[in-house]
């Protein structure tokens, strides 16, 4: 899947796309908007974007888990040393998953409190344009059908500004870029 980036000028036309999406066989959970007035969004059927596709919080929540398990799992065997040598074998390895689990949970909460407050790449570029009134609509489209949709999309709205995530904007984003 490709997430394209649609920066509508108004809603009229962020309607307009959304139906063509429609028309093209994408379905609603492909397709977000965001934009200052989203109560008209939802009026006129069109599906409003959550935290879960504004913000960075699914990256953050497996960033959490990813380290979160095996600082867990170290701090387990901390545990073990520290707490004596009155464990079986069983205890200690139920010790190592419990922490293990534990450091888990622990790093996606920690990790999902600073991602939502994170914008997604392409929201921070577009924020002064969607403070004006534009609405910028995410599209999952299957990878194979990404120039046909972007072709369709530019041909009959040539206003609109289609964008992706660069591998450079995301490696940026995440914090591993320049």
């Amino acid at each position: 899947m490709q997430r394209l980036y649609f920066l509508s000028p108004d809603l009229d036309t962020t309607v307009n796309i959304a139906h063509e999406l429609s028309d093209l066989g994408l379905t609603s959970k492909e397709v977000h908007v965001t934009g200052r007035n989203w109560l008209k969004l939802k009026e006129r059927g069109v599906n409003s974007a959550t935290l879960l596709q504004t913000s960075d919080v699914g990256h953050a929540a497996v960033r959490g888990a990813l380290f979160g398990v095996p600082l867990g799992c170290a701090l387990g065997v901390v545990a073990y040393y520290v707490l004596g040598e009155g464990f079986t074998n069983m205890g200690i390895a139920a010790l190592i998953v419990g922490m293990g689990i534990f450091g888990g949970l622990f790093g996606v909460w920690t990790s999902t409190m600073v991602g939502v407050s994170v914008h997604d790449v392409k929201v921070d570029k577009y924020e002064d344009e969607i403070e004006h009134g534009a609405y910028l609509m995410m599209v999952d489209v299957p990878n194979e059908r990404e120039s046909s949709i972007y072709s369709v999309i530019h041909r009959h709205h040539p206003e609109v500004i289609i964008d992706k995530v660069t591998p450079e904007e995301r490696r940026h984003h995440c914090g591993t870029g320049v």
